[in-house]
């Protein structure tokens, strides 16, 4: 899962980059409003982590942008040292899903953004049935169609190629998928990851899931 943080405080960035790589997220870095809006065009991250009091463009003003762009989907947290009711709430009217003030205590932050992440894959993605290519995904019942046979994959496996059908094409990495499937709490190696990977391409056909060399995988879209 890609993480962005935008802060000016250049000791911040490096503080909260590290204790988000420790928990297994991609972290992307910014300094300034304009730089993490270009980022988010560029980047598409999943989680942005804003700073108010910003140069250029603060940061309830690039949470608003993002929301008046159409883009709900990504989870927006404000970061300030304000502490003030009228200031949670015009963060929150911007469209910020949480707020934590500083100073910053890490283990709240992670888990802060572990849960969130969670409520995000668990509810935005698996409703319903979807086709992706040959295969329809029935996620009440946790089975997929494929050449006319339902089949019922185990809970990870199912949970894979859920989320990388969720969006055809984009390549996760091994971390995304560990944070996605398993959660941060559980330390799993990226050989665990490949036995699933290779149990699903038995039940689901060789081509089912793509192997980008040295990336993740995808499904096609």
């Amino acid at each position: 899962m890609k993480v962005l943080i935008v802060d000016d405080d250049q000791d911040i960035l490096e503080f909260l980059s590290y204790n988000l790589i420790q928990s297994h997220y991609t972290v992307l870095k910014s300094c300034d409003g304009v730089d993490a809006l270009n980022k988010i065009k560029s980047e598409n991250p999943d989680i942005v982590i804003l700073d108010i009091m910003m140069p250029g463009i603060d940061g309830i003003d690039v949470c608003q942008e993002i929301r008046d762009s159409g883009n709900n989907n990504i989870i927006i947290v404000i970061l300030s040292a304000r502490n003030e009711n009228y200031t949670k709430i015009a963060a929150y009217r911007a469209g910020c899903n949480d707020f934590i003030t500083k100073p910053i205590n890490p283990k709240l932050l992670v888990n802060k953004i572990n849960g969130l992440a969670k409520i995000k894959f668990s509810s935005d993605d698996f409703k319903g049935l979807k086709k992706v290519n040959d295969y329809v995904i029935d996620y009440a019942s946790h089975s997929i169609k494929y050449m006319n046979k339902d089949i019922l994959l185990p809970k990870k496996q199912f949970k894979i190629f859920c989320l990388l059908s969720s969006r055809p094409g984009k390549v996760f990495t091994r971390d995304e998928i560990y944070t996605k499937v398993w959660g941060v709490k559980v330390f799993v190696g990226s050989r665990t990851i490949d036995v699933h990977i290779r149990s699903v391409r038995e039940a689901l056909g060789p081509t089912s899931i793509i192997t980008v060399k040295g990336v993740g995988y995808k499904v096609m879209s």
